[in-house]
């Protein structure tokens, strides 16, 4: 129901000094004994029923909306004054970005007290007969106010405890067009998020409760209303936690060793400044104090050229890359690519690239780069027999004898493999670098998220960026490292033309991209043709 009904009187009684203390009462209908445990059998049983007063619904997990919960308008017009009236702090991560108030466990107002009471005792014992969960009177229940371009992304709500979640909506007339909808996702054979099959709109006094299982996953799409805000009361009702199946792990995305490309892949594709010696040196001197770096106008201009219109030209084959509560982008299928982006994604795979990468960032990415012990070697003895030294790491000569040797670093492999005892050849085999890699392209609505099982450990993270012209940070698509345990982030790269990101993480460091909202679509008012932008993405293993 969108509109708001005539106006009627609450309920009230006469408190210790005189003064009349709110109160408020739920849905009669809803609390009528045969509608009650028609309910009930429904939600027991996990079928479908529906009534002009409610409805019970099992697709994609069992869920109940009730269009109009309170009975009296008045009281809902003192309730949404006292609160907006709260403060709002804006909570902001990975996963969402929203204003909430603090915890109304405790609020003292009368509209917000009598709901309180309302929920945690009325309806609590009320929903705990329709579902036979012993649900405890734990009070959880805040307030959010979800306003242009804010969102909550897919998410299954368990936590320890957590059985039923409530959302009771206080918005002026909305519908879909607006954004703000209560997503619900199906689920897959590992239990995982696949596709919305369902959205709920907002509207005044609906109330929204579901089950919160392993496949309770749903969103609070985008807002796109820049004049209305999504005002609602969420929370959850605590008991006994359902047993959740075993953890799913993805398959690991394989890992694979360089392909043997020599320095002419180098001189064909980057920019001759990064191909410097002493240039070199400044870069790995300032890598390894801060471990990132953003090198500008990597390649060179007439091959950047070559691969934007490729990319442009719409002849790639994306494929949607998820589940939905770990990542949304598409990725390009490798064995389709033109002949340009091929050629491109060999250069980041290619032995050249792994041994100028080494040079970049002191990391030792091919077997001719010195690793930490040859290095501390190398500065003790020039230290013992010269008087002059230079910082671990940078050296000139080291990196000038990895570039002349690029050039037969192939065969330099193969023989100092075969000279090697049997144990040195398999500890190399064992500590091989690698790396994993993709083309991704980024749009509206996409997005990575931090998950449980995201991986920590160290590497090197390489995007070079396309098609960032007019890229605003505000958009969103840049990528954020965060410490492991915290909110507040250490680095943040945005997307920039054709400059390629560097950044050393360790296992304590996580990271992701933040979801990219609709103000991304005023790029297409300077550039028409243009709907996000691309990146070329790896990661390097030592």
């Amino acid at each position: 129901m969108n509109g708001k009904r005539p106006a009627d009187p609450g309920p009230a009684r006469v408190g210790k000094r005189g003064k009349k203390e709110v109160m408020a009462e739920f849905s009669e209908a809803v609390r009528e004994s045969t509608l009650k445990k028609q309910v009930a059998e429904a939600w027991i049983h996990r079928t479908t029923f529906s009534h002009e007063a409610i409805v019970v619904d099992m697709d994609p997990f069992p869920h109940c909306v009730i269009p109009n919960f309170i009975e009296s308008q008045d009281f809902l017009e003192g309730l949404h004054k006292e609160l907006l009236s709260l403060d709002f702090h804006e909570k902001y991560n990975d996963l969402y970005k929203f204003q909430q108030s603090d915890d109304l466990k405790k609020r003292r107002e009368p509209h917000i007290s009598a709901l309180r009471k309302l929920l945690f005792e009325d309806f609590r014992a009320w929903l705990s007969d329709i579902s036979s969960i012993d649900l405890e009177p734990t009070i959880d229940m805040s307030c959010a106010k979800y306003e242009f371009t804010d969102a909550l992304l897919c998410h299954d709500d368990e936590l320890e405890g957590r059985r039923v979640a409530f959302i009771l909506y206080l918005v002026p007339p909305w519908d879909s067009a607006l954004g703000g909808t209560l997503d619900l996702y199906s689920t897959d054979e590992h239990f995982q998020p696949k596709q919305i099959i369902k959205s709920l709109v907002p509207a005044w006094n609906k109330l929204v409760f579901f089950e919160v299982s392993p496949v309770s996953f749903h969103q609070v799409s985008e807002v796109l209303s820049e004049e209305k805000s999504r005002l609602s009361i969420s929370g959850w009702f605590h008991g006994p936690s359902l047993t959740r199946p075993l953890a799913y792990f993805e398959p690991l995305e394989p890992r694979y060793p360089h392909i043997p490309k020599d320095h002419e892949i180098l001189y064909e594709w980057i920019n001759p400044s990064y191909l410097d010696m002493e240039y070199q040196a400044q870069i790995q001197e300032e890598f390894e104090e801060r471990s990132e770096i953003l090198l500008k106008e990597f390649l060179k201009p007439e091959k950047f050229a070559k691969v934007c219109e490729a990319l442009e030209k719409g002849e790639v084959e994306w494929t949607s890359h998820g589940p939905p509560n770990k990542r949304f982008y598409e990725k390009a299928e490798e064995s389709q690519l033109p002949d340009v982006l091929k050629d491109c994604m060999e250069l980041f795979r290619s032995e050249a690239l792994f041994l100028l990468l080494s040079n970049f960032t002191g990391l030792k990415l091919h077997f001719l780069a010195p690793s930490e012990d040859e290095l501390k070697d190398k500065t003790e003895g020039e230290a013992a027999c010269t008087t002059g030294s230079t910082e671990e790491g940078t050296s000139h000569s080291s990196s000038e004898n990895n570039q002349a040797a690029i050039s037969n670093n192939s065969q330099q492999s193969s023989e100092q493999t075969d000279s090697a005892p049997e144990e040195e050849v398999a500890k190399k085999k064992s500590s091989v670098p690698t790396c994993q890699g993709e083309l991704r392209r980024w749009r509206t609505g996409h997005y990575t998220l931090i998950h449980d099982n995201s991986q920590t450990e160290f590497a090197l993270d390489l995007v070079l960026y396309c098609g960032c012209e007019g890229w605003e940070p505000e958009y969103g698509g840049f990528t954020s490292y965060i410490a492991k345990g915290e909110d507040e982030e250490l680095l943040i790269v945005n997307p920039e033309n054709n400059s390629l990101a560097l950044v050393y993480r360790d296992r304590e460091t996580l990271k992701f991209v933040k979801h990219i909202n609709h103000r991304s679509l005023e790029q297409k008012k300077t550039f028409p043709n243009r709907t996000g932008f691309w990146d070329f993405s790896f990661v390097y293993y030592e």
